[in-house]
C-alpha cells in the first residue's frame, strides 16, 4: 500500500505540471478548448489529492469498529472524481458557449499548442504507470486515476485537432464546437467512472471469469468433500471476500474436513491475491446437488 500512496503522490505532481503547461498555453491562445483542457486537469490535480487521502485510509488495519478493514475506501475515491469529472464538463461547457457568442482570434498559437503536446505526452506516460500499478496492486482509486488521465489524453488529442483545424480553415467557431465535444466525453467517462465504482460500494460480484477460476480451483482441490454450494463474493478495494459451504461425508471428522478446508484455502490464495475466504462446513444431509460437485 505504501506503493500506492507513493504513486498518488506522483499523480499530484505530474497533475501540477501538467496544469501549469496547458494554463499558459490557454493564457497565450485565448482558446475555449485549450482552456477546457486546463480546466480537466485542475481536476486531476484535486483527484491525485483524494486518491492519496483515501489509500492511506485503506491501509488503515482493521480496528474493532471496521473489522473488515478499511480498504472500500479506494471506492469513494473513484466516485468523488467522478464526480469532479461531471463539474468540469459543465465549466467547460460554459466557457465554451462566451467563446461562441463572443469570438476572439486566437495568439500565439504555436507556442501554446506546443506546451499542449509535452503537457499530453506526459499524461499519456503517467496514466499508462497508474494503469499498469493499479492492476497490478488492485488498486480502484490507482486504477480510476489512469483512466482519468488516459481519457484526459484523448480530449487533450482532439483538442490539439479543434486547434490545428481553426488555424488552417480560419472558422473560429470550431473552437468552441470542439471545446464542447470534449465537455461531452468527459461528461460520459465520469458518469462511467461514478457507475463502476457505486458497484464496488453495493459488494458488486467481481467479473464472471474470476468467479469461475475461483469454482475450478474449489472442484480440484476439495477431495474428499461431496459438494460445495452458496458460493458468494464481493469486492472491497484490493480485496475479494468468498464464502461458501462445503458439503462432507457426515462420518468424516471434524479435523479431516478441516484439513481439507486448509487445502482448499492455500489453493486459492495461490491462485489469487487478497482473498478472505470463510468456509461453512456440513454434513452430506445438507447436499443441494448444484454449485462444485466434487464427487
Amino acid at each position: 500500500m505504501e506503493q500506492a500512496q507513493l504513486l498518488a503522490t506522483g499523480s499530484i505532481v505530474v497533475g501540477l505540471i501538467v496544469l501549469g503547461l496547458k494554463a499558459v498555453a490557454a493564457a497565450l491562445t485565448g482558446s475555449a478548448a485549450l482552456y477546457s483542457d486546463a480546466a480537466e486537469s485542475l481536476v486531476n490535480v484535486a483527484a491525485g489529492a483524494i486518491a492519496f487521502l483515501t489509500l492511506r485510509l485503506a491501509a488503515i488495519p482493521p480496528d474493532a469498529n471496521h473489522p473488515y478493514g478499511h480498504e472500500k475506501a479506494e471506492f469513494f475515491s473513484a466516485v468523488i472524481e467522478g464526480v469532479f469529472i461531471v463539474l468540469a464538463a459543465f465549466a467547460i461547457l460554459r466557457q465554451a458557449w462566451e467563446a461562441f457568442t463572443h469570438p476572439e482570434p486566437f495568439a500565439a498559437p504555436l507556442l501554446g499548442i506546443g506546451l499542449n503536446v509535452v503537457s499530453t505526452v506526459l499524461n499519456a506516460g503517467w496514466a499508462m504507470v497508474l494503469l499498469q500499478r493499479g492492476r497490478a496492486l488492485r488498486s480502484p482509486a490507482l486504477a480510476a486515476d489512469g483512466r482519468h488521465l488516459m481519457a484526459d489524453v484523448v480530449t487533450s488529442g482532439g483538442v490539439l485537432l479543434g486547434v490545428v483545424l481553426v488555424l488552417i480553415t480560419g472558422v473560429q467557431w470550431i473552437d468552441p464546437f470542439v471545446a464542447a465535444l470534449t465537455a461531452a466525453y468527459i461528461l460520459l467517462s465520469g458518469g462511467l467512472l461514478i457507475q463502476s465504482s457505486v458497484g464496488g460500494l453495493m459488494d458488486a460480484a467481481p467479473p464472471p471469469d474470476i468467479v469461475e477460476r475461483i469454482r475450478a480451483v474449489v472442484g480440484k482441490t476439495a477431495e474428499g468433500a461431496i459438494e460445495a454450494h452458496d458460493l458468494r463474493t464481493r469486492h472491497a478495494g484490493r480485496l475479494t471476500f468468498l464464502e461458501f459451504h462445503l458439503v462432507v461425508p457426515g462420518a468424516m471428522t471434524v479435523a479431516e474436513s478441516h484439513e481439507i478446508c486448509d487445502r482448499i484455502e492455500a489453493a486459492l490464495r495461490a491462485e489469487m491475491e487478497g482473498l478472505r475466504i470463510t468456509i461453512h462446513v456440513e454434513p452430506e444431509g445438507k447436499a443441494k446437488h448444484r454449485g462444485v460437485i466434487v464427487l
